[in-house]
């Protein structure tokens, strides 16, 4: 049994960009978006729970369903959650356009984060994030900046998605495929924990366009419109979970030996272990291990 205090709400797997380290395989051409009638769906059941307070809009890219973002805004203000948002500014092309996007969400969140580094912009704090700076100022409108650092320069690790200061890349989704390569490579029996994420008590978790509850990308707890949350979270079990169980007992290591026939090697982080893994278990977790956007599969 978990009690949740923040859902997140991935908008999207759309985006503009194609980043190398993305967790969610963002890009022009993902599928996956999620209705207003979703939306209100997740925030009824969201308010029934009694402890959820935060309430964050994210993708892929959110700002690409501007509209939708807006009135699920609108709807989570109205019934009294904190909500943030995470956006990579690609449309902040001036500070008078910026202020044009931003000033319908003045007063309504309580936090913009956005992405300002070296997979977003040619340079690592853009013009975008100047202008969204300066804006986010003028409307009292709370910021953060995500920076994740290139595979070659030492950062903090963190806890969770929204890092506090510039953060190292985490070898899962797309970085798995495109960075991993890139860096030295340490045996499979050294990632004996997970480094990220509270796999037993999560405090907050992220839903998809399809209902999906992930307690980290490509986990999934159930299903928010097949079954209402309050009975996910009270049936969770982290101990009998045939994934999360063992990476509780011995981190990605222990995952990879529950299947004789995947022969762990060395890998980049415990992330790069643990999505190899699990990309070669889907077919036998499948309803856990989903949906195919999580693991870089283009579906119609």
């Amino acid at each position: 049994m978990i009690k949740l205090n923040g859902l997140h709400l991935l908008l999207s797997y759309q985006c503009t960009f194609e980043c190398e380290h993305c967790f969610a395989w963002g890009s022009p051409w993902q599928t996956g978006t999620m209705t207003l009638a979703t939306i209100r769906r997740i925030l009824a059941q969201a308010s029934e729970a009694g402890t959820v307070e935060w309430i964050y809009f994210e993708g892929g890219e959110p700002f690409l369903y501007y509209q939708t973002m807006l009135a699920g805004i609108n709807l989570a203000f109205e019934q009294d959650f904190k909500v943030g948002v995470v956006t990579n500014s690609y449309w902040a092309t001036s500070l008078e356009d910026a202020l044009l996007w931003l000033t319908p969400l003045a007063g309504k969140i309580q936090d913009l984060t956005i992405s300002s580094d070296l997979f977003h912009f040619s340079e690592k704090v853009s013009k975008q994030s100047k202008y969204v700076t300066e804006a986010a100022k003028q409307l009292d409108i709370p910021l953060g900046i995500i920076c994740i650092e290139q595979p070659d320069i030492d950062a903090l690790s963190s806890l969770g998605q929204i890092p506090s200061d510039s953060s190292s890349i985490m070898f899962r989704g797309r970085a798995a495929e495109k960075l991993a390569p890139k860096v030295p490579h340490y045996p499979a029996e050294q990632f004996t924990s997970c480094p990220h994420e509270n796999l037993s008590d999560p405090g907050r978790v992220h839903v998809d366009p399809f209902g999906n509850l992930h307690i980290c990308q490509g986990i999934s707890l159930g299903n928010i419109l097949a079954e209402d949350l309050d009975t996910i979270c009270d049936l969770f079990d982290p101990e009998t979970n045939p994934i999360i169980s063992h990476l509780l007992d011995g981190g990605p290591y222990k995952l990879s030996k529950t299947n004789g026939d995947f022969v762990p090697g060395e890998y980049a982080d415990a992330c790069h272990l643990c999505f190899e893994t699990r990309k070669f278990l889907r077919n036998q977790y499948s309803d856990i291990l989903t949906p195919n956007q999580m693991y870089g599969v283009v579906t119609d």
